[in-house]
């Protein structure tokens, strides 16, 4: 918890990873307190479910189209609209598309302290996740470029579970140190035994 709180409060970019109703966006909201209230917050979701309790909260969602096929505000539009809003970090609920290559650069241009939410079912996938997202755009970016992006944005994983027991514990929280070859390199710094 002590390291959890240190990460949250050192601006260091964090991916909470894990199934569905395992308690990624509980961990979301419960770290976010820990973020000081002088600093700028914009969120990005799909359905409102985080609960910012700092008083520099803007909160974005996206809009599916209309009838006639019109109106539609992805992620991805709102990731790129966000940076325009000079945040000092940008939360982004779930991350499920192409998104995922703005949000890197998100992180990777000076919006320390970012968080975000994957489907993945331990820290290695939830990076190859990411790359996949990645490549969904309509980027023809090689593999090494992505990887490289991905290195140096993303500082921390955080792998929760949901147990047979029903509770719901972190399994297991990774560091990214970096790239060696092709090879994203990372330190589990604890694993839930």
């Amino acid at each position: 918890a002590r390291v959890l709180e240190i990460a949250a409060r050192c601006r260091l970019n964090v991916v909470i990873s894990g199934g569905t109703g395992s308690g990624k966006t509980t961990m979301l909201n419960a770290m976010s307190r820990l973020i000081d209230h002088g600093e700028r917050i914009v969120t990005i979701e799909d359905a409102a479910e985080l609960q910012l309790q700092q008083p520099h909260v803007v909160r974005m969602e996206t809009r599916p189209m209309n009838l006639e096929g019109r109106g539609e505000i992805t992620q991805r539009d709102l990731v790129r609209n966000a940076l325009r809003m000079r945040p000092d970090r940008v939360i982004l609920g779930e991350v499920r598309g192409s998104e995922a290559f703005d949000m890197l650069q998100a992180m990777n241009t000076g919006h320390d302290g970012s968080f975000c939410t994957v489907h993945a079912n331990t820290t290695r996938d939830a990076l190859i996740r990411v790359e996949n997202m990645v490549q969904m755009g309509q980027f023809s970016l090689p593999i090494r470029a992505i990887r490289t992006q991905i290195a140096s944005a993303i500082d921390i994983i955080i792998q929760i579970e949901r147990m047979r027991d029903g509770g719901r514990r972190i399994s297991q929280v990774s560091e990214v140190c970096g790239l060696e070859g092709d090879v994203i390199t990372m330190n589990d710094v604890f694993t839930f035994e």
